[in-house]
């Protein structure tokens, strides 16, 4: 999954006789003497020239911190013989006379800090409803939540494989209807809650989430709708792992022979609706799978089996929706499956690469059907490696954004 920056961090160390270190975090609830002091580290570090200077967000000081705090701000006081390193960017040490001066220049700045700093908390107080701030910008979030979700409706549920030796080879393709009520930008997910019981016998069963497998406009480009993409969980003693049992012995229509066949309270739930069912809906949800904001990035895409799904929705915007097209990057996918009958939107793949030659690349590793240069099966990192020589200078290059997701195996 996509890796977010983070600002660097600001560390006060004494020793000895201390040595506790601390970190603090800005916007937080502090006392005035907090502030204070919080303030003469500030303005000591400005002093000795440490631009850039910032600490670790989102939070809050807790009140061990704030008791560390404290205590290191005591100690490098009592202690003024002693050296006191300040690490920040490159980092500066400061003998006792020039922490004293140090510190009286960051005291007569504690006034106008700390009423800055009541602002500070007086705006991080408000909080929008449903709504989380991601590298800047506004996202969806959490808009109905499993005591409280959203009914929507089944449109259309199509299964896009076929069968396999594999006892789990379905997988369908499910588009609901939430008109507009439940908006969500692509690489998020959304949770839908089946009636149960499930496998502790809780009705309804436990909240699962899925992630999306349609842009924000939905496959239909109006916003009132939501695709999923999922698997048929399927378990049978025998046939691969099987560790728990949730059907009779002798009353499976498909493995009636079985001793134990375990099957997928949500995923049979999803898998079974039909149109026009309702469809308990929760989210939406997940932030760590967004698109890059730079319309020139190199986005490159590994997914194993439905892990497809928010590769999907990623596509679809860049190269399919008319509202959204306008992409000057490049994304490439490779996709892993077992079987080549259980390639998923291999069509639509295939279509945009026709459409989008130098834009988009589309590659797949077929497990048990192809074969690595090792004579051995093929997943998905060794059709990767087959292009070493294009894809590691992209993945040197700060524009280029790497996502991974599906079951390891």
């Amino acid at each position: 999954s996509r890796g977010f920056s983070l600002p660097c961090r600001a560390t006060l160390r004494a020793r000895p006789p201390c040595s506790r270190v601390f970190q603090g975090s800005l916007p937080c609830a502090m006392s005035g003497s907090e502030v204070r002091q919080l303030a003469a580290g500030a303005a000591a570090l400005a002093c000795i020239g440490c631009a850039g200077l910032s600490f670790a967000q989102p939070g809050s000081l807790t009140a061990g911190g704030a008791g560390h705090l404290r205590a290191t701000a005591a100690a490098a006081t009592q202690e003024a013989s002693q050296e006191v390193s300040l690490l920040a960017g490159g980092g500066a040490v400061v003998g006792s006379s020039g922490l004293a001066a140090l510190a009286a220049i960051g005291a007569a700045g504690c006034a106008s800090l700390a009423s800055a700093s009541k602002t500070a908390r007086r705006a991080t107080a408000v909080k929008k409803k449903g709504v989380r701030v991601v590298e800047g910008k506004e996202i969806p979030w959490n808009l109905f939540m499993p005591k409280a979700p959203y009914k929507g409706s089944v449109i259309s549920n199509e299964t896009i494989t076929t069968k396999t030796p594999l006892v789990n080879w379905e997988t369908t393709h499910t588009i609901m209807r939430h008109d507009k009520k439940v908006p969500y930008v692509e690489g998020q997910s959304i949770g839908i809650i089946a009636p149960g019981p499930d496998k502790k016998g809780e009705t309804p069963a436990k909240i699962r989430l899925y992630s999306i497998a349609s842009s924000a406009c939905g496959d239909d480009e109006t916003y009132e709708t939501v695709s999923l993409c999922v698997k048929r969980v399927v378990e049978v003693e025998g046939r691969g792992w099987c560790e728990y049992s949730n059907v009779e012995p002798g009353t499976d229509k498909e493995f009636p022979d079985a001793k134990k066949v375990y099957r997928g309270v949500c995923s049979s739930h999803i898998c079974d609706l039909k149109a026009g069912d309702d469809v308990l809906i929760t989210g939406p949800t997940g932030a760590e799978m967004l698109l890059p904001n730079e319309n020139d990035a190199n986005i490159i895409m590994l997914a194993t089996g439905t892990g497809i799904a928010p590769f999907r929705s990623f596509l679809r915007k860049l190269f399919h929706d008319k509202a959204t097209k306008g992409f000057d990057g490049l994304a490439w996918l490779f996709l892993g499956v077992p079987y080549s009958n259980s390639l998923l939107y291999d069509e639509e793949w295939k279509k945009m690469q026709s459409e989008y030659p130098g834009q988009f690349r589309y590659d797949y590793a077929i497990s048990d059907e192809m074969l690595n240069k090792e004579g051995k099966k093929m997943w998905v990192q060794h059709k990767v490696m087959e292009f070493a020589d294009e894809i590691w200078p992209m993945l040197k290059d700060p524009k280029t954004h790497v996502y991974m997701c599906g079951l390891k195996g």
